[in-house]
């Protein structure tokens, strides 16, 4: 029986098979305007071409204009960091690099009403029935800290000042929290899905050790999951790299599933992942977007992404779609393409 896209999403979510796998399609802006023009289909068209099982609402930003500080920045994070550069860029300065509690708590953190709401439910509306709507703040957390005090500030603050760094993330933790809550009490009936992110891996392995992500990130995810399944909602994170150590952790943290996992890092063997952690967790991605999607061809791009749904897709809890959390815009289409038609083709359940 063919299911529609939300009920196939949520079947997997409930670690049974569904008719066939989902799929996901996160793409850059640049890619997606490529394939736009190469493809001459507008934004719902190509996400019906691509077989895309979701669709995203976000609230939209009603709070004051900051200061700019400095004339070179192209972005600003709630926060007031701002930053330079392609994309999000990089922060320009670290407001809270060596601040004191006091300090801490004195700064101008941002206001959860500044999170508008007013037009989410006609959005969600459209969708809800037909495909698995993800919904929430993104919370990037983890990034957020590093913006206000650095990468070595953070790092170093976790063995010398414990007391700051729980005081920077609790307070950008509250935000994101508040801020979220009112997105659910608009729409929380027409959403599926709490979808958040935050990047805790390179490519090597995670950046710390898993005592001290139990310690001071593990609350904060359990605090996020908490609150997304208060709501009814399922839970995912997006988080890159090679994460493979801290999987006890996001299952133990109440997390539902993993987005965009990457085999080519470190420790992220897809067939260990799958009999350690896939009754336990769903896995998004793992169709290698770094090196297959970007330097295949479409015929080596159908074979990898047929074998790692002969790995990832038996007794369900599985997504399929890129590594990467956008394909990036120097990606052929055709490959992408060549993935999607892939999924369709190899991913149907008996």
């Amino acid at each position: 029986m063919r299911l529609t896209s939300r009920e196939r999403v949520l079947t997997v979510f409930a670690h049974e098979e569904p008719d066939r796998v989902p799929s996901w399609c996160g793409a850059s802006e640049e890619f997606w305007a490529k394939a736009k023009a190469a493809l001459k289909l507008d934004d719902e068209a190509l996400l019906e071409f691509f077989g895309d099982d979701f669709r995203r609402v976000k609230a939209a930003y009603a709070g004051p204009a900051r200061p700019v500080k400095h004339e070179r920045a192209t972005s600003q994070t709630p926060f007031g960091v701002e930053r330079e550069g392609l994309g999000y860029g990089q922060p320009i300065e670290h407001p809270l690099q060596g601040a004191s509690l006091d300090e801490i708590h004195a700064h101008p953190w941002p206001d959860p009403a500044w999170t508008d709401v007013s037009g989410l439910w006609d959005e969600a509306a459209r969708w809800h029935g037909q495909y698995a709507v993800l919904g929430g703040d993104w919370s990037p957390f983890w990034h957020d800290a590093i913006d206000l005090l650095g990468m070595e500030g953070l790092m170093m603050g976790m063995l010398e000042r414990p007391d700051v760094i729980d005081a920077v993330l609790a307070h950008i933790v509250d935000y994101y929290a508040a801020s979220s809550e009112r997105i659910f009490q608009a729409a929380a009936d027409l959403i599926d899905i709490f979808f958040f992110g935050n990047d805790f891996g390179t490519q090597h392995g995670p950046f710390m050790t898993e005592a001290l992500y139990r310690r001071f990130v593990g609350p904060h995810l359990k605090r996020l999951a908490g609150l997304g399944h208060d709501y009814g909602l399922k839970v995912m994170m997006h988080c890159c790299g090679g994460v493979a150590e801290l999987f006890p952790m996001f299952i133990d943290s109440g997390l539902d599933a993993i987005h965009a996992v990457q085999p080519s890092c470190l420790g992220m063997d897809l067939r260990r992942l799958k009999a350690d952690f896939g009754d336990k967790i769903v896995f998004n991605g793992a169709i290698d977007s770094h090196h297959i999607l970007i330097d295949g061809t479409p015929g080596t791009v159908r074979q990898s992404t047929r074998e790692v749904l002969e790995i990832m897709m038996p007794g369900s809890g599985y997504i399929a779609g890129a590594s990467h959390d956008t394909i990036l815009e120097e990606t052929p289409v055709e490959n992408v393409v060549a993935m999607f038609d892939a999924i369709r083709e190899f991913g149907v359940y008996p």
